[in-house]
């Protein structure tokens, strides 16, 4: 097959992915009548509609369907070939797109960022920061970042810090105004900003530790779903937060925020950067996660 046949598969895979041509052409850096066109020459080439097109929505025809599961293999060792060669410009090589929840882009990947681009300079890196669960093989992320106890059971897990610690904390002003809670049965007494989930859902508040852990749904008239602001309400003497005691290190070290209830601090599961087996060689990725690990007093991986 000529060179342009298998750019153009490359642009009819982007596109049913994206299930949008603007999104493919995005994401491709082209123009989205250079994408339409690859994909009107690639079904001229095999005289076949290979996708349905509409004005809302892009969506495989069956035989479109049956040409993308054939290629995915073929491109996948294509890819593994080239990122896992013993070349000079391996750890630079090509893209690398990473989905993360913003507590993790924070802790995790801001301070990574300036080592990273220092020792993969030609990488092209996209971090998407969102809280919702994301199925990252079917939007075209090369990688993730979780709790470990929420990655997938097929992927691959690399741990990129120890547990995690979660508090429960709040201003001087309201404790002064509000009283400190001593145990947990004072907490009905007080108000706890209540934590929302990626999917919506009221989080319950986990307290004490190993088997004396309790669950808890704590009494609050505001609920927020970031922890931004819920670190900025509980400043502003709103209520009791429970949060990432990482999280909220300057916050503490301040004063601005004081940690109640200490001895029902709980531990959780460090984060995680997972993937999926065919990503495990791609030599940028594992730099990311290298860095990362050592800032947080983890041993390197060791070379493929």
């Amino acid at each position: 097959m000529q060179r342009i046949d298998f750019a153009d598969l490359q642009v009819f895979l982007t596109v049913l992915r994206c299930r949008s041509f603007k999104l493919a052409a995005i994401e491709l850096g082209l123009s989205s009548s250079a994408v339409s066109h690859a994909v009107r020459r690639l079904e001229t080439r095999l005289d076949a509609r290979l996708l349905n097109r509409t004005s809302r929505a892009v969506s495989s025809t069956a035989l479109g369907m049956d040409l993308a599961e054939r290629l995915a293999g073929g491109f996948d060792a294509i890819s593994s070939a080239l990122e896992t060669i013993n070349a000079p410009g391996r750890g630079r090589f090509g893209e690398l797109r990473i989905n993360v929840f913003a507590d993790a882009a924070h802790l995790l990947i801001t301070p990574a960022l300036q080592a990273f681009s220092e020792r993969c300079a030609d990488v092209k890196l996209t971090i998407v920061i969102e809280d919702r669960p994301v199925d990252i093989t079917a939007e075209g992320f090369d990688a993730g970042v979780r709790y470990g106890h929420l990655v997938p059971e097929d992927m691959i897990a690399v741990p990129l810090t120890g547990d995690q610690q979660w508090i429960i904390a709040a201003s001087p002003d309201y404790l002064e105004r509000h009283g400190t809670p001593y145990t947990l049965s004072d907490l009905a007494q007080h108000n706890c900003l209540q934590l929302l989930l990626g999917n919506n859902a009221s989080f319950r508040w986990e307290l004490g530790k190993a088997e004396n852990t309790v669950t808890m749904n704590v009494p609050g008239l505001i609920s927020i779903k970031d922890t931004a602001t819920t670190i900025s309400a509980a400043r502003a003497g709103l209520g009791l937060g429970y949060f990432l005691e990482s999280r909220i290190e300057e916050e503490l070290t301040q004063g601005v925020l004081v940690k109640v209830l200490g001895d029902f601090a709980a531990y959780g599961a460090p984060f995680h950067m997972y993937y999926s087996s065919r990503r495990h060689g791609h030599p940028a990725l594992r730099e990311l996660v290298n860095i990362i690990r050592q800032q947080h007093g983890l041993q390197s991986l060791p070379d493929l």
